[in-house]
């Protein structure tokens, strides 16, 4: 039987949507906080290397329970409002808190992946991103390794080109070129807030950080049968628009490892 490209690109980002972000299975380990009702079952896992930071094992199970709770009440509202959409059970929810890198012993950069089945034409997912300063314990952003980070300003600029130019690299390797076009690129604007959630890339060098990698959940930047993509701004790109924190942290190579990661 045959089955065009897109309907086959369809089927596999289901697949990954399922395997990457789907409920966890019995061998999975225990989730760090769970809400189960008629409405929803919904859970967060930390990863072990998170749980051994307590401060920041706190902050994130904090902001985990705040999204259970969220969910909760609006499955439960839903279900009252439309019942006939519960018949099959309830609303099936996941997010996961992971690692991505750690540099200088000080930044942390950590994905925060969701998916949400809510019996839709198909499960959806989404990622964000937090970077966490061990130094003083808190979430901080990506401002202080550049000297400006205005909105349409020089960096801010050059890091959307560098960005829009990785994406239309990786979507060739999907062969998706059809949708590297400015009006799937739109989303991607010279602003903290718009260009994407941020971390830093691991190194070959050991405590440095190879540059920027932009994370995008299905939709964000093409259709949802292309999946999530990631763009990599390599420091050298960034170079002229560093703090001496950022000069005393970026450096190296991208892992070869690393670059293969969806």
């Amino acid at each position: 039987m045959f089955f065009a490209p897109t309907f086959m690109r369809a089927l596999a980002a289901a697949a990954v949507c399922s395997a990457l972000f789907g409920p966890a299975h019995a061998a999975d380990p225990k989730p760090d906080a769970v809400i189960k009702t008629k409405s929803i079952e919904a859970r967060v896992f930390l990863d072990d290397k998170i749980k051994a930071d307590a401060a920041l094992a706190a902050d994130c199970l904090a902001e985990g329970k705040k999204w259970l709770d969220k969910n909760a009440a609006e499955a439960a509202a839903s279900r009252k409002a439309d019942p006939q959409f519960f018949k099959d059970g309830g609303w099936d929810f996941e997010r996961k808190y992971e690692i991505r890198s750690v540099v200088a012993d000080r930044y942390v950069s950590i994905l925060r992946n969701d998916y949400m089945n809510t019996h839709g034409a198909h499960p959806n997912s989404n990622v964000d991103t937090i970077l966490w300063d061990k130094a003083d314990n808190k979430r901080i952003s990506i401002r202080p390794l550049f000297t400006e980070t205005a909105d349409n300003g020089a960096t801010m600029k050059a890091m959307v080109k560098a960005i829009i130019a990785s994406l239309r690299t990786e979507k060739k390797k999907r062969d998706a070129g059809e949708t590297a076009t400015d009006e799937w690129f739109k989303g991607v604007a010279p602003s903290l807030l718009k260009v994407g959630a941020v971390t830093l890339a691991p190194s070959t060098e050991a405590g440095k950080s190879s540059g920027l990698t932009f994370h995008y959940p299905p939709y964000a930047v093409g259709p949802y049968v292309e999946g999530e993509y990631v763009a990599f701004v390599p420091w050298e790109t960034l170079k002229p628009y560093w703090t001496a924190e950022g000069a005393r942290i970026f450096g190296g190579a991208r892992p070869k490892g690393d670059a293969e990661e969806p």
